[in-house]
């Protein structure tokens, strides 16, 4: 049995800073690139977000006449902590081996207050892990953020975190994996239809 999950990033917000767990909305202003993204996703998959608004937001853009299931928390972007709608520069001035730890070898640095890259990756596994053995052999729309999409190709390919990094991962965009008897698999990384 094969569970496929369809990774969308949410919707742009347009901010030029970190922006994890604040809760700024998407600009959802592009009706036709929603449009070809709901028409390339599986009409009978369900549907799961980020309990932040951006996420909702978008799921709710995409949904139509497919399932929603309830929100869930553990799906969040990367938790910044102090560095939260900060920019590079600003915190490179004022703590700049810790930021360049935390984004050129990514493991165990935290920001001030916020979670690890290891940490970020425990939280969304177990929250797709659940989201799997709940809804086996289903197709999955999963609606987050570029840092949740990325613990789950560096999952999925068995990619170090610094070669995870490494991907783009446009908003709107999809990038889908599956998981069956093989294990995971990978289709296509920030697909924008």
């Amino acid at each position: 049995m094969i569970t496929r999950l369809f990774l969308i990033r949410h919707g742009p917000t347009h901010a030029k800073s970190m922006v994890g767990w604040s809760d700024l909305p998407a600009d959802l202003s592009d009706t036709a690139a929603l449009a070809r993204l709901s028409d390339y996703l599986p009409a009978e998959a369900l549907v799961v977000s980020s309990d932040l608004s951006r996420a909702v937001e978008t799921a709710s853009a995409l949904q139509g006449s497919r399932t929603r299931l309830p929100h869930v928390q553990a799906l969040r972007e990367i938790h910044f902590g102090a560095w939260e709608l900060r920019t590079w520069a600003e915190v490179d001035a004022e703590d700049p081996e810790r930021i360049r730890a935390y984004w050129e070898a990514p493991g165990d640095v935290t920001p001030p207050g916020g979670e690890s890259w290891n940490q970020v990756c425990s939280r969304v596994d177990t929250a797709i892990d659940a989201l799997i053995t709940a809804h086996m052999g289903r197709d999955l729309i999963v609606v987050g953020h570029f840092g949740q999409i990325l613990t789950q190709l560096q999952r999925a390919h068995r990619l170090t975190a610094e070669e995870a990094f490494g991907h783009k991962i446009d908003n709107l965009s999809v990038s889908e994996i599956s998981l069956g008897p093989e294990g995971w698999q990978t289709g296509v990384i920030n697909h924008l239809p």
